[in-house]
């Protein structure tokens, strides 16, 4: 039953104004992914930058503290791009995401990615006095959370 209620729902959002003007447009839909994808590589190098920097890997010889600091903007832009164009192609393809297997993946990494990076690496990293062996746990996690993120995403196109 809850599952025909999804299902139901993700057929009007399809069936809805930007769903079809998206689906009905021969450009609509490569633009929106084409700055989907810029907004992933904006965020997706801020996390890598601070990750990397937590795993001892790239700018070592700035503080933790700095890096994070400093890539927060553009996580944060990134973010916004990524949703804003995110919202209207799933809505010209939701039927598709329902039976998507990566998208619901894509989805449920997606918001472990994001509690994991504004409640537990930016605070702890924030933080903390000195550098310690939880950072490169921390940097581990959040790369596999969002390769998994990206790695689903990527394969939504081809389910």
């Amino acid at each position: 039953m809850e599952s025909e209620r999804l299902f139901h729902l993700f057929d009007r959002l399809e069936q809805s104004y930007i769903g079809e003007a998206i689906r009905n447009s021969i450009w609509m839909f490569p633009v929106i992914e084409a700055t989907h994808l810029i907004g992933l590589a904006i965020l997706g190098g801020s996390i890598l930058v601070g990750d990397l920097r937590l795993l001892g890997l790239l700018l070592s010889s700035k503080p933790i503290q700095y890096v994070i600091r400093q890539t927060t903007f553009m996580l944060k832009l990134g973010l916004i791009v990524l949703v804003s164009t995110g919202i209207p192609l799933f809505l010209s393809e939701a039927i598709k995401c329902y039976y998507s297997r990566a998208f619901w993946i894509k989805m449920s990494a997606l918001m472990l990615g994001l509690i994991f990076l504004f409640f537990i690496r930016n605070p702890i990293c924030l933080s903390a006095e000195e550098e310690s062996r939880k950072f490169k746990i921390i940097g581990s996690i959040s790369i596999s959370l969002w390769a998994i993120v990206a790695g689903s995403g990527r394969w939504i196109g081809f389910s």
